[in-house]
């Protein structure tokens, strides 16, 4: 999805919003972007106190400051005005929100699996029936997220991809790899629904607690 210079600022502010902590390449692969103009931006963001390097454990690359975060969503905000997808968006938010609730059970199913005597269990994915169970929980919330991604799709190419990510990780699940449902420094079914989560609250300039 190659954008119009005048975008790259808005698109290189949310890479890095939603990637959390990402070196240059990540962030301009997020929405494939050429790498040596990314890179140049995040230099000029720096300048502009609204991206910092940081380093956590082994990971190093860029984070958002706050002035970071305001200055996203608020370019995101109006572009969402601009091309009156307001409307829109907000309904697949409000829609969101109860599969949300469903996955995160489906995710806390997978981490733990009650036994007697110890009610938070570790799952140790020994137990295949009760991990089929939970596949086929996570199976239903993808199908579910489906149309809502197509929705917004249609308002704005940048939500593309989401859906397809996330039933690529639970195949891989699904094949006999549990990291791919819940793990970190991959593209798992978590990392993928927490960033689509993390990419209608800076459209809506919402926080986590502000979503009734």
């Amino acid at each position: 999805m190659t954008v119009p210079d005048a975008a790259l600022r808005t698109l290189t502010l949310h890479a890095v919003r939603l990637l959390g902590l990402a070196d240059d390449a990540a962030v301009a692969r997020r929405f494939r972007q050429p790498l040596a103009e990314v890179g140049e931006e995040l230099l000029d963001l720096e300048a502009l106190g609204l991206v910092s390097r940081s380093s956590f454990a082994e990971t190093s690359g860029w984070s958002l400051t706050e002035r970071g975060r305001e200055e996203g969503e608020r370019r995101l905000a109006a572009d969402l005005d601009a091309s009156g997808a307001r409307a829109t968006v907000e309904r697949v938010h409000r829609d969101f929100l109860p599969l949300n609730a469903r996955f995160q059970d489906a995710v806390s199913r997978w981490q733990i699996r009650p036994l007697p005597g110890a009610p938070v269990a570790r799952n140790d994915h020994t137990d295949h029936r009760w991990d089929d169970r939970v596949l086929e929980r996570l199976t239903s919330v993808g199908r579910r997220v489906q149309p809502l991604q197509r929705d917004l799709s249609d308002v704005d190419p940048r939500f593309d991809g989401y859906a397809e990510r996330y039933a690529a990780a639970l195949e891989r699940a699904q094949h006999g790899s549990p990291q791919w449902v819940d793990g970190v420094g991959l593209d798992s079914c978590h990392v993928v629904w927490m960033q689509l989560h993390e990419d209608l609250l800076a459209t809506l300039c919402l926080t986590r607690g502000e979503e009734g």
